[in-house]
């Protein structure tokens, strides 16, 4: 049986912290928030770009989906309602933006409530996970990460920087 690297164990405890955060959102202040997601999503990046595999195989691993469509948009309507009108920004990193002659809105509380849907997920999946089971949630995690959520984090670090030094 395979043991856990330290950066693979650092990334289950960021996506449980990211997970709580994002929970309790509405008990925390806008600025705080922001500060806190502004540390750790950083924090979050590093760690999965760091991970690699103990296995040479990849993976066939699906971890299954664990948040509703229901809890989903709760967490992003309580998210939306902390950012209140700063929620709404330009992306110019969206697929559709090479065919739009307009800019594209998009919502930093979706984006967040994205983030926290892979990692909910991957936590889930994780707690009675064996170790050789983890590294294939891990792996799996790794994919998504630079397939979907990888640039979804920049994106809305891009956007909670902009609010947090932009409005001085």
């Amino acid at each position: 049986m395979a043991s856990l690297s330290n950066n693979s164990i650092l990334f289950i405890g960021l996506a449980n912290e990211y997970c709580n955060l994002i929970e309790s959102c509405n008990e925390t202040e806008k600025n705080v928030l922001i500060d806190n997601l502004l540390k750790l999503l950083p924090r979050l990046y590093i760690s999965m770009s760091d991970f690699t595999s103990s296995s040479e195989e990849p993976t066939d691993a699906i971890i299954d989906s664990y948040l509703d469509e229901i809890y989903y948009d709760s967490i992003r309507r309580r998210l939306e309602n902390v950012i209140g009108e700063d929620d709404t920004i330009l992306e110019v990193f969206e697929e559709d933006m090479k065919f739009s002659d307009t800019p594209i809105a998009v919502s930093i509380s979706e984006y967040l409530a994205d983030i926290f849907q892979y990692l909910y997920d991957f936590i889930h999946a994780a707690k009675d996970a064996t170790d050789n089971q983890m590294d294939a949630c891990l792996q799996f995690c790794k994919e998504n990460f630079v397939m979907y959520w990888g640039q979804t984090l920049c994106n809305v670090l891009r956007a909670l920087h902009h609010i947090k030094y932009e409005y001085r």
